[in-house]
């Protein structure tokens, strides 16, 4: 298994693929609620199985030359618990630091804090709620 960078127009489609079945689908959002406005700045990240299939995905996107922020962090459902989402983050991690980041945020969903906790964020405060239901955490984290 190993992490990649979509390129091509076949990988984007598994990327988005996966990003809107685990990230969107399951609270009855319609598909193409899973691409933002600023995708096309972002780097984006997938961990692939050696047969090509998708297993998560993550996008890093700059605020500002110092911070990072994290986003459409997901795993397949049955692929989870076998630190998978740790090795997209460390990625992830590598390539913020190589661009200059010192801090990264991202906003959390309840389900996934502690995951983002023991893998060094701290939570800030509550900030939005996604779909009218779900309370989100802005949680940061600083790089060495």
């Amino acid at each position: 298994m190993e992490v990649i960078e979509p390129a091509t127009p076949e990988e984007f489609e598994k990327y988005y693929r996966l990003r809107y079945e685990v990230l969107r689908q399951p609270w009855g959002e319609p598909e193409g609620s899973e691409r933002a406005p600023d995708d096309a700045t972002a780097i984006h990240a997938m961990l692939v199985e050696e047969n090509g299939e998708v297993v998560g995905v993550c996008r890093l996107h700059l605020n500002t030359p110092q911070e990072g922020q994290l986003r459409f962090m997901g795993i397949r459902e049955d692929k989870r618990g076998q630190q998978l989402g740790f090795r997209l983050m460390e990625y992830m991690e590598a390539r913020a630091k190589a661009l200059g980041a010192i801090t990264l945020m991202l906003h959390a969903r309840p389900n996934a804090v502690n995951f983002y906790r023991r893998n060094g964020y701290e939570v800030v405060k509550e900030s939005y709620i996604l779909f009218g239901t779900m309370q989100h955490y802005l949680m940061t984290k600083q790089l060495s």
